[in-house]
């Protein structure tokens, strides 16, 4: 295949090329999954902490679908920056026919658990209802995350950026419109609520996975078909799942430790589930940018590692430390000195907005370690370091994370506040560990891209 529609990504290319685009599309994103909550707050308060809940195990259901997603940027990004097209082609049908597989495997697990997950997370009668109708119908549907997930790693290791953008502007107005149709417009009657809300967002989705097939195949970035599985790639399938599964297991271990972190929320009151839900809200807008740069970054790396240019890779990642870590605490700050006005836009219950204030404060260092994990997590798995992060976070999530926010916001009844100080501290000491990791250089020929033929897969071998 002549891939001469793939961008050239390589030392030279400006952060902003790649992150601007991430930084809109991150927002829009951010927009859409925050869209349901603001919508629902002036429709029933109950049905917001209800999607929160719901949201959590969306977004561990997300993180499975993840394991080949990683997988595919690492393996696009290293093979595109070591000029092996002949093998793009079969790279790209085997991470969409597994990861749709895997989606809809996953889609119908989610939903059959879906009462024991409200037992684990002791979500409370009011909210039980909604929350279980909004995972039945967004979790079912859960296998076009799956796939977008996957198109999405392969179009902007490619360098396009711009439409994962251009698709999220989109679909957020087809679900704004949809809400509004079942909330408040000529669709009301039928007392949808939350389902409809629902709804909206699981056609958005199937609107947003149809639009980045389509512009796959009109900018002739590849092709995607069977025969390109035959014989079968069993080598390169093991390889992506050894890239996938650690990543995924740090993940996973994150969002259950948040899990277990909201289940003692659940246990403060409705008060504490729903200022946790709308700072969550804001505090999603705060880390959009350092996030953005982390993910431009990690494309970068992945193409600079795959062309053996490690040294290069090495230095970028600092650069991109320097511009990332000042706006994000900036934007943090700016959140809490704000967040009592901009709370007002989701409740006037001054006990919620007291405790978002004081969530506020703590998510200043939450944010701090947060870009230092993101910033370099991202560049060590595009580098081919995937285990290290797994244990770190296993070790600091739960070892510190999770015991420094029971011991403050439980057993010293600091409350909600407290758990956010558990987090923090979570994040500061993992970020710090990771950062030295990838300053010993340690990660140093770890590379998916094989030094002799260049990762050369012998298909059905």
């Amino acid at each position: 295949m002549s891939n001469n529609r793939s961008i050239v990504i390589d030392e030279k290319t400006p952060l902003l090329m790649l992150a601007g685009p991430m930084f809109f599309e991150l927002f829009l994103n951010t927009m859409l999954n925050n869209v349901d909550t603001l919508m629902l707050s002036h429709y029933d308060e109950f049905a917001v902490g209800a999607v929160g809940n719901a949201n959590t195990i969306m977004f561990m259901m997300n993180i499975l679908f993840n394991v080949i997603a990683t997988a595919t940027s690492v393996v696009v990004a290293q093979y595109l920056g070591a000029k092996r097209y002949d093998k793009m082609n079969m790279i790209y049908t085997l991470a969409i026919v597994v990861n749709l597989v895997i989606g809809i495997i996953l889609s119908g697990v989610f939903c059959a658990a879906n009462p024991l997950i409200m037992d684990f997370l002791q979500v409370s009668p009011e909210m039980r209802p909604y929350s279980m109708t909004y995972i039945y119908i967004v979790g079912g549907g859960g296998f076009l995350m799956a796939v977008f997930n996957v198109m999405l790693q392969i179009l902007r290791c490619n360098g396009y950026t711009k439409i994962g953008m251009r698709v999220t502007f989109g679909i957020n107005l087809i679900n704004i419109g949809g809400n509004y149709l079942f909330l408040y417009g000529p669709l009301k009657f039928m007392n949808m609520g939350v389902a409809g809300v629902a709804v909206s967002t699981v056609a958005a989705r199937a609107i947003a996975v149809t639009a980045v097939i389509v512009f796959f195949y009109v900018t002739k970035i590849g092709r995607i078909s069977l025969k390109y599985l035959r014989p079968f790639p069993k080598k390169l399938l093991l390889k992506m799942v050894s890239i996938g599964l650690p990543t995924a297991g740090e993940n996973l271990t994150y969002n259950l430790y948040q899990t277990t972190l909201l289940s003692f929320v659940n246990g403060m009151g409705n008060d504490a589930v729903n200022a946790r839900a709308y700072c969550n809200t804001l505090i999603s807008f705060a880390m959009i940018f350092s996030n953005a740069c982390a993910m431009s970054t990690q494309i970068i790396t992945g193409h600079l590692v795959g062309a053996g240019k490690q040294e290069q890779a090495y230095r970028r990642v600092f650069k991109t430390l320097r511009t990332s870590l000042p706006i994000t605490i900036a934007l943090a700050m700016t959140n809490a000195v704000l967040c009592r006005y901009l709370l007002q836009i989701f409740t006037d219950n001054q006990n919620v907005i007291a405790l978002g204030q004081m969530i506020m404060i703590a998510d200043i260092f939450v944010e701090t370690g947060r870009c230092l994990n993101m910033t370099f997590v991202n560049s060590l798995k595009a580098a081919g370091a995937f285990v290290f992060p797994l244990v770190a976070g296993i070790l600091c999530n739960w070892g510190l994370g999770l015991t420094t926010g029971y011991a403050v916001g439980v057993a010293m009844g600091i409350g909600v506040a407290g758990i956010y100080a558990g987090t923090a501290t979570d994040e500061c000491i993992r970020g710090l560990i990771v950062m030295y990791y990838w300053y010993k250089k340690k990660w140093f020929g770890k590379s998916v891209v094989d030094k002799k033929d260049v990762l050369e897969i012998e298909e059905g071998t």
